[in-house]
């Protein structure tokens, strides 16, 4: 029972400074032992594309996203339809879902033929027949969804996990998570082709994420990177307006405190002074056999432009950049959006890019690169199964093929598949969010601790879905 009479004896000062002795030290090795830290490891205000641990051991270090714009048609590239042959010409024996366009035609069979390849006999069309060469290192997902079926919001959906405009790339993503194992280029790059996808750069931005995860677009110019030339006369010069740039930034910072804008803006300057030298050293391949230029088809007109580009992203790699974008050429035809016209336009995009691609995977194994970077193929996407017109496709989300290779992958694996038609996917079916966990899961994160807060929320990659597709992983 309490005394309320009772009174405690006060400590003395020598008391107190004796009993405290111990708290004090603590906090000041906790000073000490987050300053050793920061010395260590720099934070991401400090240094937001330095080295970081991933969550897990990782399988991929980095990521070749080789973009399709468009949506190629699955029926007609790696999931063939025999049914389609046999209904050509009919309407369509199954309830038609509204997309973007309802001019719904009969059936219409795909105007090329599949073979079977490699040891694991996967059939391919006649539409790739160099990519074909490489099925064994392939995990092909024939049972992709998605949620749009506008390429716009489809874009964005692909890309960064949401239908609207304003959210983090996956490859923003990635270097937030990892940083970027080279210090002389960003580290994530957009190579373009000369196609930029609808809903234009916004599909390679940092949204919330500071400005130092967001694309950087390597154009088909000299120099690859707007205001990369030297303005100054000489280099000295140079280094004198950077050093005063930097001392006035560091002020502002001890000013009014950290501040992600700001960190990320004296990043990217300090990078763009390193670009000038590493950038033309990347996009020069004088020292590039003719039996890698030809491997890649820059021999040809028709793949040149991409298969460039595909040799600058091994070139990336071998740089440690951490994630590289290569946006589709133009053909003369609307990227592989073939509402009308399916034969000539599928035909004329996949023989600028099946060469460089086939090519790029080759090179990544002959090197022992494959076994480290992820390569990942496909559109936002897929076709429908009956004409539009008479000889078109129209969009279809729900059931199209994307394939992952390299990284991690299981090669020669079939996983998913669509309905006899090829328009429903209607096994194992594998939504953008898995796709996503899977190449986080693949790069050694973990998809739900790989957060940021934003708007009152640890926001992710994958929102509050997703989930990794074990079965393709080796």
């Amino acid at each position: 029972m309490h005394c309320r009479r009772f009174q405690p004896v006060p400590l003395t000062r020598r008391e107190m400074l004796q009993q405290c002795a111990n708290g004090f030290g603590a906090v000041a090795l906790a000073t000490l032992v987050h300053d050793w830290g920061q010395a260590a490891a720099p934070s991401r205000e400090r240094d937001p594309l330095a080295p970081r641990p991933p969550h897990f051991q990782a399988k991929a270090k980095s990521v070749i996203f080789l973009y399709m714009d468009g949506g190629p048609s699955q029926m007609d590239t790696f999931d063939p339809k025999p049914r389609l042959d046999r209904e050509h010409g009919q309407p369509i024996k199954v309830k038609v879902q509204p997309t973007q366009f309802n001019n719904v035609g009969n059936v219409l069979k795909s105007p090329w033929k599949f073979r079977q390849y490699g040891q694991s006999g996967i059939p391919v069309s006649d539409l790739f027949p160099q990519v074909a060469t490489c099925v064994d290192d392939l995990a092909i997902i024939r049972s992709m969804v998605s949620n749009f079926s506008e390429h716009t919001n489809a874009n964005y959906f692909l890309h960064s996990g949401h239908g609207q405009q304003g959210r983090p790339s996956m490859g923003a993503w990635t270097v937030y998570g990892l940083g970027s194992e080279s210090r002389n280029l960003p580290g994530f790059v957009v190579l373009n082709s000369g196609l930029i996808p609808p809903g234009g750069v916004d599909c390679f931005g940092s949204g919330f994420l500071p400005a130092a995860y967001q694309g950087s677009l390597f154009q088909r110019s000299d120099p690859p990177v707007a205001d990369l030339r030297r303005q100054e006369a000489t280099e000295k010069e140079q280094q004198a307006k950077l050093g005063l740039l930097r001392k006035l930034d560091r002020k502002v910072v001890e000013r009014v405190g950290s501040d992600d804008k700001l960190e990320a803006a004296i990043s990217n300057y300090e990078l763009a002074f390193r670009m000038q030298t590493a950038v033309p050293e990347l996009v020069d391949l004088k020292g590039e056999s003719n039996a890698t230029r030809a491997l890649y088809g820059l021999d040809d007109p028709k793949t040149e432009i991409f298969g460039r580009n595909c040799l600058l992203a091994r070139r990336l790699v071998e740089r440690g950049v951490r994630f590289i974008e290569v946006l589709c050429p133009n053909v003369g035809h609307d990227r592989w959006d073939q509402h009308a016209n399916l034969h000539k336009g599928h035909e004329d995009n996949a023989r600028a890019v099946d060469r460089p691609i086939a090519g790029l995977l080759k090179d990544l194994k002959a090197k022992g690169l494959l076994d480290s970077t992820l390569v990942i193929w496909g559109g936002e996407f897929g076709r429908t199964p009956m004409a539009q017109g008479s000889n078109g496709r129209d969009h279809n989300p729900f059931g199209f093929t994307m394939w992952l290779a390299g990284g991690g992958v299981k090669g020669g694996t079939l996983y998913g598949a669509t309905d006899d038609y090829g328009y429903h996917a209607v096994e194992n079916k594998v939504e953008i969010h898995d796709l996503h966990a899977t190449m986080l899961h693949l790069l050694g994160m973990d998809h739900k601790k790989l957060t940021f807060r934003f708007s009152s929320r640890d926001m992710r990659l994958t929102d509050v879905h997703g989930e990794v597709v074990k079965k393709i992983l080796a």
